[in-house]
């Protein structure tokens, strides 16, 4: 599982950015790859919302392996159509959006299969979880430089047709690798199933109703937008402002990305032993405020580039301790269907924040924007600390005889 899940993620930054370079290639249009690019991310949160149903009424693994053999066939057909009868801008549009509309319910299912498969392998769930985060990590981090290199070499083209065979290869192995597990059909016999807006409306309630859940899915909307914006806006206008150099840029991505891969290892190894609401809650404030508010202050870049490296590490342990929070208390009958309705949110704001850093810094200035930007992490950062619901987080002891 974590090895499709590795060829999965490969393969969408392989599409994110071969795709850009396609459509300029094919047309020499920013606004057309602006619009492309659209293409490849709203689809994303509309499957997410309405696609976590279906997982639960197919199961986990059917879900998995059709999810990326319709992927890797959308996929293959881009640069098949292009190379025999051609391809309209309009059919790359509506090829892509279908991309993604089918891909995120197959991440959705790997991601449920997770609480099953560490109880078969005999797995502590912090471990699990920590390793599916790390993978993925791991795969984005060294994926986007590969693709950087295959495009110069091979050309776009080629490369989605390597998009095609990640997804392919992901089939096979979720299909003939991983066992039947926990809940291979529906939650209910299919003449007990209340329909699908009934059975939609009962993750959905489900969340809305958990005030532990519902605050930590707060947390990541927020955070998910503040995170576009610097990762996409700020973190190259302030390196071009104090080195003038954009490998600078490149530097501090990668420094969090290496960062969060160190954390999510070191978690994976010694998180059952730590307390779980402190943890996430030390971590989440570490993971935000410090690299944005040094930014902010104008440090030297080698002291930013050190601080964002701390921050990445710090974000290791956010996912895997969420995950164990959403396998804890999410009934298996509606883990799909919830963890669907949460990527739906952490994904609705994520566009948000590119256009409010561009459209404040222009207004404000750059030390102003980051330090906007540090105040709301802070804010959002302090619910593990005060609410009261966050105790829920920490295992219950069991009483003393």
């Amino acid at each position: 599982m974590l090895a499709a899940s590795a060829l999965s993620v490969t393969g969408n930054i392989l599409t994110m950015l071969a795709v850009p370079w396609f459509v300029l290639d094919t047309t020499g249009s920013a606004g057309l790859t602006g619009l492309a690019a659209f293409a490849t991310t709203f689809p994303i949160v509309v499957s997410a919302a309405f696609g976590g149903t279906i997982v639960d009424w197919m199961g986990f693994r059917g879900a998995s392996v059709v999810s990326d053999l319709a992927s890797g066939l959308i996929v293959l057909a881009i640069p098949v159509l292009f190379v025999t009868t051609g391809l309209s801008y309009q059919a790359l549009l509506l090829l892509l959006f279908v991309r993604w509309l089918a891909a995120t319910p197959g991440e959705t299912a790997r991601k449920a299969m997770v609480p099953d498969l560490s109880a078969l392998g005999r797995i502590r769930l912090e471990r699990a979880t920590a390793a599916c985060d790390g993978v993925s990590r791991g795969a984005t981090m060294v994926a986007a430089p590969l693709a950087g290199v295959l495009i110069l070499w091979l050309g776009p083209t080629v490369l989605l047709l390597f998009d095609a065979i990640t997804f392919l290869l992901s089939a096979a192995l979720i299909g003939l690798g991983v066992p039947r597990v926990g809940h291979e059909r529906g939650p209910r016999e299919p003449g007990d199933s209340g329909g699908y807006v009934s059975d939609l409306r009962d993750g959905m309630t489900f969340l809305w109703r958990d005030r532990l859940q519902m605050s930590a899915t707060t947390m990541i909307v927020v955070t998910n937008m503040l995170d576009t914006g610097v990762t996409q806006v700020l973190l190259a206008l302030y390196a071009r402002e104090a080195t003038g150099d954009p490998r600078a840029f490149g530097l501090l991505t990668g420094a969090l990305g290496a960062g969060a891969v160190a954390g999510a290892i070191v978690y994976g190894a010694a998180g059952e032993r730590l307390p779980r609401r402190l943890t996430y809650g030390c971590c989440f404030l570490i993971a935000g405020v410090p690299r944005i508010l040094v930014l902010a202050l104008g440090a030297p870049f080698p002291v930013a580039l050190a601080v964002t490296a701390l921050s990445g590490f710090a974000a290791g342990a956010i996912n895997p301790i969420l995950g164990v929070l959403q396998f804890d208390r999410i009934p298996v009958r509606l883990r799909a269907r919830v963890l669907s309705s949460i990527t739906a949110a952490a994904y609705a704001g994520m566009p948000v924040g590119g256009l409010l850093a561009g459209s404040l810094t222009e207004l404000t200035g750059l030390t102003f924007t980051l330090s906007a930007f540090a105040c709301v992490y802070l804010l959002a950062s302090v619910p593990p600390f005060v609410f009261r619901a966050w105790r829920e987080l920490d295992p219950q002891q069991p009483a003393s005889t």
